[in-house]
């Protein structure tokens, strides 16, 4: 049994029209962690691109992220792979939520990146010092300006991301990204449910709950129904809902062969509810 394939997989992100592989790649660490590291870029460089190689074409990056340093990387990537091919995800630090300081992080985001857009682009976290609308019509401003194709947030619960929604009044927005996996299932509350009836994606960072579903036994015995990894079982079984993108990070290139593997088939029904029902956090 190994479930049926996918000839095309692909989401739509929001309602933008836009359609993305349904597994793209997580950047937290590349690069640095909360200060740059430059020792490891080539190889960074090389990784990135061979998941992009692979048609994991969603890079999702931010610019905490090595203090920028990510940025620079993921940018030096979308030269050589094109920037057409890639839907880039980029994240405003919550630091710089008021609207000049937004529109000041994405200009040089997009500096260290050497773009002109984003295709997403995000706010971090929320910041409660800073008024949540002032903060959503800056982010509205820049679509309208061009500067960003489509908007969204991260980290935002369900009454967040309902006021977020109030303050806009010509764009919309496109996704929340959360920490979601087959372990820590809090956006099934109410975050996705009210996601999916309104068409707004969920992206799921930590998919892999930090590699601790490779060792999971339920989801190692349905992959071997499959032909597929414990991993590749837990990213379907995310992506299984059509609303719903993971971004595991890139590790190796054995590691993005694996999670390119978990796209392109489906679990059954069945075997959805078995693992939603017997694994859990």
């Amino acid at each position: 049994m190994s479930g049926p394939e996918i000839a095309e997989d692909l989401r739509e992100i929001g309602r933008t029209g836009i359609r993305v592989p349904p597994i793209g790649i997580g950047t937290w660490r590349i690069g640095g962690n909360g200060e740059p590291d430059l020792g490891m870029d080539e190889r960074w460089e090389e990784l990135l691109k061979y998941g992009v190689d692979l048609g994991m074409r969603l890079i999702d990056t931010a610019e905490f992220y090595g203090a920028g340093h990510t940025e620079e990387i993921v940018g030096r990537v979308l030269r050589k792979v094109g920037r057409e091919n890639v839907f880039l995800v980029d994240k405003v630090w919550y630091t710089h939520l008021d609207r000049d300081s937004l529109r000041r992080a994405a200009e040089a985001s997009l500096r260290r990146l050497g773009t002109d857009h984003f295709d997403l682009y995000l706010v971090h976290w929320p910041n409660p010092s800073v008024p949540l609308g002032e903060t959503m019509r800056a982010m509205e401003e820049l679509v309208l300006d061009g500067i960003a194709t489509a908007i969204g947030v991260s980290n935002f619960d369900r009454g967040l991301l309902e006021e977020a929604r109030s303050h806009l009044s010509k764009v919309d927005l496109a996704a929340d990204e959360v920490r979601y996996s087959v372990y820590e299932r809090d956006a099934e509350h109410d975050l996705l449910p009210y996601c999916e009836r309104e068409g707004i994606t969920l992206i799921a960072y930590t998919p892999l709950a930090k590699g601790r579903v490779a060792r999971d036994p339920v989801l190692r015995d349905v992959g071997s129904r499959y032909g597929r990894s414990a991993v590749q079982v837990a990213l379907n079984w995310l992506i299984w809902h059509e609303g719903v993108i993971a971004i595991p990070k890139a590790g190796s290139e054995e590691h993005l062969r694996e999670d390119a593997g978990g796209m392109g088939w489906r679990l059954s029904r069945e075997d959805f509810e078995l693992i939603s029902r017997k694994v859990r956090g």
